[in-house]
């Protein structure tokens, strides 16, 4: 009997190591780093950012003043900056959603992203990358770049208060053989660049200017 629990215990015990390796790092003032390959629990700052490299492996990482910048091949559960940027590398993987306030998004050749991507007063960009949900923002500009795919739609909602008003309408640009399948949602008015080899799902509030190079217009 005892041999029999110790034996269940030291097994226990064997399981538990990965998870107690898990490091969780939790700051209000400073930067975080995440060594490549790695794994890591949650990473939290206030006054900070947040570096990434390649290969590590966090649950969620989020930053108040700071941006969050991710080496390739890294997999996360989410993403979130208020007052920041949040970019990534090639191949990484989300599992949930990414989320800022005023700050960029971007996302580089093969990543894969689970949920929504929503901003309000920053620019999202996609290159080659796959979004299982969809993208919201209010004043900042859209790119679906090449190869990109879209499986929710896009919302641009209409700005409430004085403060959102940009001094620009928002540039949204579906570039060549990217794919939106939902709804393209426009509550305010944007200048809308769709490439001839792209596919999207029904277009409100804006009317399609068609291009076939391999940039949208400047203007």
């Amino acid at each position: 009997m005892t041999r029999t629990r110790t034996a269940l215990l030291l097994t226990l015990a064997l399981a538990a190591t990965p998870a107690l390796a898990q490091q969780e790092i939790s700051k209000v003032n400073g930067s975080i780093t995440a060594e490549a390959g790695q794994t890591y629990g949650d990473l939290e700052t206030v006054n900070g950012s947040i570096r990434i490299h390649d290969g590590a492996v966090v649950e969620d990482a989020s930053t108040v003043n700071g941006s969050i910048t991710l080496g390739d091949k890294v997999r996360v559960d989410s993403l979130e900056a208020v007052n920041g940027s949040v970019r990534a590398g090639k191949d990484v993987q989300v599992r949930k959603g990414v989320e800022t306030v005023n700050g960029s998004v971007f996302f580089d050749r093969g990543s894969v992203v689970g949920g929504d991507i929503e901003t309000v007063n920053g620019s999202i960009g996609l290159v080659a990358t796959q979004l299982a949900r969809g993208i919201k923002t209010v004043t900042g500009d859209i790119t679906v770049g090449i190869d990109s795919h879209v499986k929710g739609g896009i919302k641009v909602e209409k700005p409430r208060g004085f403060n959102l008003r940009p001094k620009r309408d928002p540039r949204v640009i579906i570039g060549p053989n990217a794919i939106v399948e939902g709804p393209l949602v426009f509550e305010r008015e944007v200048t809308l660049y769709v490439h001839t080899s792209a596919r999207t799902g029904p277009v409100t509030g804006a009317t399609a200017k068609p291009f076939s190079t391999d940039t949208a217009p400047a203007n």
